[in-house]
C-alpha cells in the first residue's frame, strides 16, 4: 500500500501540529510495515524529513504555495492530480485546514482541535468562518477521522455531526528516548549558562499567542505571586505568534519584569534540557486539542501545573496540580502552593513520570497504521462489489 501523507502544515517545525508530523513520521518509517510512504513537502521543509529520505518518497511542493490560501487552494486544485500520479492508495491531511473536497483515494484526515470554534478571538473572522462553516462539509467528506483526544472527538461531533464511528481517538506519543528525566543536574548547568537562569523558575513553553495561551493572566498570577519578593522567576520559551504584541507590552509594565524572561524560539534539541532544569512547569493555556508539553514536560520529570478544561485534563490526568485558567487568583495560589512545597513538587514529578508513560508515538504509529488499512479495505471491498454488479 502507498501511503501519502500532506506535510504542508508542518510550519517550519515550530508548531504542535508539525512536531506531531515530524515525530509520526518517524514512528512510522520504524514501524515494521511493508507499505510505502510518499510525502509531499514544500521544498523549503525539505530539510526536515531529511532523517526520511532514503526510506520515503519526497515529493517537492513549490514555495510559491506556502501561503495558506494558497495552500488551501493547491489542496483542492493540485493534490488530487498528484495523489493519482504517485499511485496513492490512502491519503492522510494532518490538519482541518487542508481536508480535500475531491476524493482522488481514501482520504485520512487528522483533527487536532476546534479552537476557533472554543476560543473567542483566537484567529480573525476569516479563519473561524473556514473552521464553523467549510471545514464541517470537508470533514464529512473523508472516510475517517482521526482525533487525537477524547474531547477533541467529542467537539468533532457536536460541531461536525459526524457519526461516532468515522472517529477514531489516537493519543499524540511522547519521544521518550529525548524527553526523559535523566540527566537533570546537567541540564540545569547547560540552561544556567546558556541562558543565565540560576534561579528556581516557572516555565512555560509555547508560542507567544494571546488571547488563546493565556500569558497575561500568568503574568498577572506572577506578579501577586512576587507579593512576597520570591526568588523564583517565570520563563517563556516559544515564537511570537498572533497577539504577541500584546504579552510583550505586558512584560515591559510589568512591575517583575526583571523577574520574566521571554527566550523566543528554543531548538528543538534544547526543549528537554530546558524541561529537565525547570523547578515547576506551568501550561494555562485557554484550550488545547491535547497539550503535547504537558506530557513531555511530565517525561522530562517536572513538576506541572496545568489548566483545568478541555484536554489537559485528559492527558494529565492526575498528575498534575490545575486550576481554572481564566481565574489569576487560583493560578497564583497553585505557584505559591508548588514553589513553597518541595516534597509536592517531588510528588508530582514521579506521578508525572508514570502519566507521561501512556504516550508513546509508537503506538500512536501503530494505532495511524491501523486506521490506514481499515479504510483501504473498506475501499477494496467497494470496488468489488461494483466489479461483482457490473458482471451481472
Amino acid at each position: 500500500m502507498n501511503i501519502g501523507i500532506s506535510t504542508s502544515v508542518v510550519q517550519r517545525g515550530k508548531t504542535g501540529v508539525g512536531q506531531y508530523l515530524l515525530a509520526l513520521t518517524k514512528a512510522l518509517i520504524e514501524a515494521e510495515t511493508e507499505h510505502q510512504f510518499t510525502l509531499f513537502v514544500l521544498e523549503e521543509d525539505l530539510p526536515l524529513f531529511e532523517f526520511a529520505r532514503d526510506s520515503v518518497k519526497l515529493v517537492p511542493v513549490a514555495e510559491r504555495y506556502r501561503p495558506a490560501v494558497k495552500n488551501i487552494l493547491w489542496h483542492q486544485a493540485i493534490l488530487p492530480g498528484l495523489v493519482r500520479h504517485e499511485q496513492i492508495d490512502v491519503l492522510h491531511i494532518p490538519s482541518y485546514r487542508r481536508m480535500l473536497w475531491r476524493q482522488p483515494c481514501p482520504m485520512v484526515a487528522t483533527i487536532h482541535d476546534l479552537a476557533p470554534l472554543r476560543v473567542k478571538g483566537k484567529y480573525d473572522w476569516k479563519r473561524t468562518f473556514y473552521a464553523s462553516g467549510v471545514v464541517k462539509h470537508l470533514a464529512r467528506r473523508q472516510d475517517h477521522i482521526i482525533s487525537v483526544s477524547k474531547h477533541t472527538a467529542e467537539d468533532i461531533q457536536h460541531f461536525f455531526h459526524l457519526p461516532q464511528p468515522q472517529i477514531t481517538v489516537i493519543h499524540n506519543g511522547v519521544d521518550h528516548q529525548r524527553y526523559s528525566a535523566i540527566g537533570a543536574q546537567a541540564s540545569k548547568k547547560l540552561i544556567a549558562e546558556r541562558y543565565g537562569l540560576k534561579q528556581p523558575f516557572f516555565l512555560y513553553i509555547s508560542r507567544l499567542e494571546h488571547p488563546a495561551k493565556n500569558h497575561v493572566r500568568l503574568i498577572q498570577a506572577f506578579e501577586m505571586f512576587q507579593e512576597k519578593n520570591s526568588p523564583w522567576q517565570l520563563v517563556f520559551a516559544g515564537s511570537d505568534w498572533n497577539g504577541a504584541d500584546v504579552i510583550h507590552n505586558a512584560i515591559s509594565k510589568s512591575r517583575c519584569k526583571n523577574s520574566i524572561h521571554s527566550l523566543g524560539f528554543v531548538p528543538d534539541e534544547v526543549v528537554p534540557d530546558l524541561m529537565r532544569a525547570a523547578d515547576v512547569f506551568v501550561y494555562p493555556s485557554l484550550y488545547e486539542g491535547f497539550g503535547l508539553p504537558i506530557a513531555e514536560a511530565m517525561a522530562c520529570g517536572a513538576p506541572v501545573i496545568c489548566s483545568n478544561c478541555s484536554s489537559m485534563l485528559e492527558v494529565a490526568g492526575d498528575a498534575a496540580a490545575t486550576a481554572d485558567p481564566e481565574n489569576v487568583v487560583a493560578l497564583k495560589w497553585q505557584l505559591l502552593r508548588l514553589a513553597g512545597n518541595p516534597r509536592l513538587r517531588e510528588q508530582l514529578s514521579q506521578a508525572g513520570l508514570q502519566q507521561a508513560r501512556l504516550f508513546d508515538w509508537k503506538r500512536t504509529a501503530s494505532a495511524t497504521l491501523k486506521i490506514y488499512e481499515q479504510v483501504a479495505r473498506k475501499e477494496a471491498c467497494i470496488r468489488t462489489s461494483d466489479l461483482i454488479a457490473n458482471t451481472k
